[in-house]
């Protein structure tokens, strides 16, 4: 399998995106392109040892780059050369297997849905990430690609993300619920009203696993796999989450050091303590998948170490071999109001 990797994105390209591509070429038994400015990546290569691309890493040449100062809608059309563009378009000609990016997010949107193209029938792509719950993580979707949607937007999130966490995950049965003030069906405002009554009826006729409304402290305890709500909800939603894990580890670590006492407490919880970290450190999952995309797209977060970029190409690896877009395909028509509509 062949993981097309934006070499050049995120705060810490190209450095990152190779180590991580070395790291998941010798550790998953990937192949890996890499897509950016040759001669840099040919010197980070041999700073890693490699005077030379080693087995199952190809470089493939692009002079452009997109930043973050760039017009995230138009980007990939002004810079025709960028490792974003170009990348998108090897994966899109079936050339690669997935493509992951650490760069801007609005641009890796606009040129994913434009270049690659949305599935049939889905209205909107939306970003998916795993995030912490009490039952080992669920899928939050969407956080942040459409701020404002439609109850038939909500349904196709439903689906998609249960697909996700069934055939990623490995959740049988993925229970599935919708962010809300409270349980009650006619809580909330006309959206999510309106997309209860539609996840009910695709519920009782077993098409997904509509648990009901959730409440954003349920969810977090792990009482759904599938936290559906439009882009808005969800990247509040996000960023409280990622903000809460930090502000707690903070106070963890200024509660075990201080005094000699509960330095020796915090030595002897090294191992818990290092488990809690990697429970909150997005790393550990690599990144979010664009789910809706006619291709396998990862988003990796602009910060992504090169830990986190060899999660990441993992990840889409799973993504390409899980079979999902193949399910979206094979139930759009389930998924849409008109059924006659494109």
């Amino acid at each position: 399998m062949k993981i097309i990797v934006d070499a050049m994105g995120g705060d810490n390209a190209p450095e990152a995106p190779v180590q991580g591509a070395l790291s998941a070429v010798k550790e998953f038994g990937l192949e890996v392109m890499l897509v950016g400015r040759g001669d840099e990546l040919l010197k980070e290569l041999q700073k890693n040892g490699y005077p030379e691309p080693p087995k199952g890493v190809e470089i493939v040449h692009a002079e452009q780059v997109v930043t973050m100062e760039d017009n995230p809608a138009t980007a990939f059309k002004e810079k025709k050369s960028s490792s974003l563009t170009i990348g998108l378009n090897l994966v899109r000609d079936g050339l690669g297997d997935a493509y992951v990016s650490a760069g801007s997010t609005g641009a890796l949107l606009s040129a994913a849905t434009l270049l690659t193209k949305r599935i049939k029938g889905i209205r909107r792509a939306a970003l998916a990430p795993v995030v912490p719950t009490g039952n080992g993580g669920a899928v939050l979707i969407d956080c942040g690609a459409t701020a404002e949607c439609t109850a038939e937007y909500l349904l196709q999130f439903a689906y998609m993300g249960s697909y996700y966490a069934e055939r990623v995950m490995g959740r049988p049965q993925p229970r599935v619920g919708l962010l809300n003030i409270g349980t009650e069906p006619t809580k909330g405002t006309n959206l999510q009203r309106e997309t209860w009554v539609l996840l009910k009826k695709a519920s009782d006729e077993e098409r997904i696993n509509f648990v009901g409304n959730v409440e954003a402290r349920e969810a977090v305890e792990g009482a759904v796999d599938v936290i559906v709500c439009d882009g808005y909800a969800g990247n509040i939603f996000l960023k409280t989450l990622e903000g809460a894990g930090i502000f707690l580890m903070q106070e963890i670590k200024k509660a075990f050091f201080k005094n000699l006492t509960t330095k020796i407490g915090a030595a002897l919880l090294q191992d818990g303590l290092r488990d809690i970290k990697k429970l909150v450190d997005a790393g550990e999952v690599g990144g979010t998948a664009l789910i809706g995309i006619s291709r396998p797209v990862i988003k990796a977060h602009g910060s992504s170490d090169a830990y986190a970029m060899k999660n990441a190409i993992r990840q889409a690896a799973s993504f390409a071999k899980s079979g999902i877009i193949e399910d979206i395909t094979e139930n759009i028509g389930y998924m849409k109001l008109n059924a006659e509509d494109d």
